[in-house]
C-alpha cells in the first residue's frame, strides 16, 4: 500500500477547527454544536477523543459519544497501540479500536510515532523511536498491520523529543516521509511538538516545519507546554496543560500559508479549562486559516488585489 507523494490527500473532516472532547464539557459542548446560531466564533466543527476512554461496551460515555457522533465528525486519537514496540502492535488495543471504529465510523484515526510497552510491561508514556532504517521497517510493518485490520488509512503523529539517538540515520522528516511511502499512512502534524523538539534539541523549528511534505498531512494539532529553565538552557515539556504558545501559533500560520487549511485540533489534556477557553483558542486557529485563505484569494486575483 503506497502513497503517491505528489497526490493531495483529501482531508476528513473538512478543514475546520475541532477540540478535544472531555467529560466535563459534554453538556456545554453538545449545546454549542446544537445551537441554531449560524456562526459562533470558535464553534467546533468536529471533536477528537482518545478511544481508550471508550473501550467499555456501554454506559454514559457511549451515550454521550453517540450524541456527538450524530451531529459532527469524530477523530480517534489513540495512545495505546505501541506501534514502535519490538514485540509489535498491542493486539488487544487494536481489537478494541477496531470495534470502536466499526461502531462510530470516525472521520480520522491516528496514533503516535512511539512505543509504550512490551509483551510483559506497559509504560504510561510515549517513548521515542530511533530514526534508523531498521526502526522504520519495523514501524511501517506495524502500521500496515493496523490499517489492514481497520480497513482504512491512519495518521501518525510526529513526537515531542527530549533527546536524540546517537545512531540516528536520517532526519525526522525523512523518517516520516519514508514511513508514509512504505506503509501508505498519512501524517498528523503536531506543531507544539515541533516547538518542543526544536527547543530541546537545538534545532530550527521553521526548517522542521518546512521539511514536511504538506500533501501527507491529514490533521494538525495545536497544544501548550510547560517550561523549565536549567543551567544548560530551557527544557520544554509537552504536557498539553496550557494555551497554545505564540511560537506555535507562528509555526501554524507558516504551515498554513504554504499548505493551505487542514483540519486543526485544539488539544488540552491536563489542567483542562472551561469550555469557553477552548472556543477562544479555536477561534484564533480559525481566524488564521481564514486570513490565509483570503490572502491567497487576493493574490490569485492579480497584482492590484491587495492595494
Amino acid at each position: 500500500m503506497l502513497v503517491d507523494m505528489n497526490t493531495p490527500m483529501a482531508p476528513m473532516p473538512p478543514p475546520h477547527v475541532g477540540v478535544g472532547l472531555k467529560p466535563q464539557h459534554y453538556v456545554q459542548a453538545l449545546e454549542t454544536i446544537s445551537a441554531s446560531t449560524p456562526f459562533l466564533a470558535g464553534r467546533p466543527q468536529w471533536f477528537e477523543v482518545h478511544p481508550q476512554n471508550y473501550f467499555g461496551a456501554g454506559g454514559p460515555p457511549h451515550r454521550w459519544l453517540s450524541a456527538f457522533a450524530a451531529k459532527v465528525p469524530l477523530s480517534f486519537h489513540s495512545v495505546g497501540l505501541s506501534l514502535g514496540s519490538a514485540d509489535g502492535v498491542n493486539l488487544e488495543e487494536l481489537e478494541h479500536l477496531a470495534a470502536l471504529c466499526d461502531r462510530y465510523a470516525p472521520a480520522l484515526v491516528s496514533d503516535h510515532l512511539s512505543w509504550s510497552g512490551s509483551a510483559s510491561n506497559r509504560y504510561p508514556d510515549l517513548l521515542p523511536v530511533p530514526y534508523t532504517q531498521a526502526a522504520l521497517d519495523h514501524f511501517a510493518a506495524q502500521v500496515v498491520r493496523v490499517q489492514d485490520r481497520l480497513g482504512r488509512m491512519i495518521l501518525i503523529e510526529n513526537p515531542s523529543r527530549y533527546l536524540a539517538f546517537a545512531d540516528d540515520e536520517m532526519s525526522e522528516a525523512a523518517f516520516l516521509h519514508a514511513l508514509c511511502a512504505s506503509a501508505g499512512c498519512g501524517l498528523l502534524l503536531d506543531l507544539n511538538n515541533i516547538e518542543v523538539s526544536a527547543t530541546n534539541l537545538g534545532l530550527d523549528a521553521d526548517a522542521m516545519v518546512d521539511a514536511i511534505n504538506p500533501v501527507l498531512v491529514g490533521e494538525v494539532h495545536l497544544a501548550g507546554h510547560s517550561r523549565e529553565d536549567h543551567a544548560h538552557g530551557a527544557l520544554l515539556i509537552d504536557d498539553h496543560g496550557s494555551a497554545v504558545s505564540d511560537e506555535t501559533w507562528r509555526l501554524f500560520e507558516r504551515f498554513v500559508q504554504r499548505a493551505g487549511p487542514r483540519p486543526v485540533l485544539i488539544e488540552w489534556d491536563s489542567d483542562v479549562p472551561a469550555f469557553d477557553v477552548l472556543l477562544t483558542e479555536a477561534a484564533v486557529a480559525g481566524a488564521i486559516m481564514g486570513r490565509t485563505a483570503h490572502q491567497d484569494q487576493a493574490l490569485s486575483q492579480g497584482p492590484h488585489a491587495l492595494a
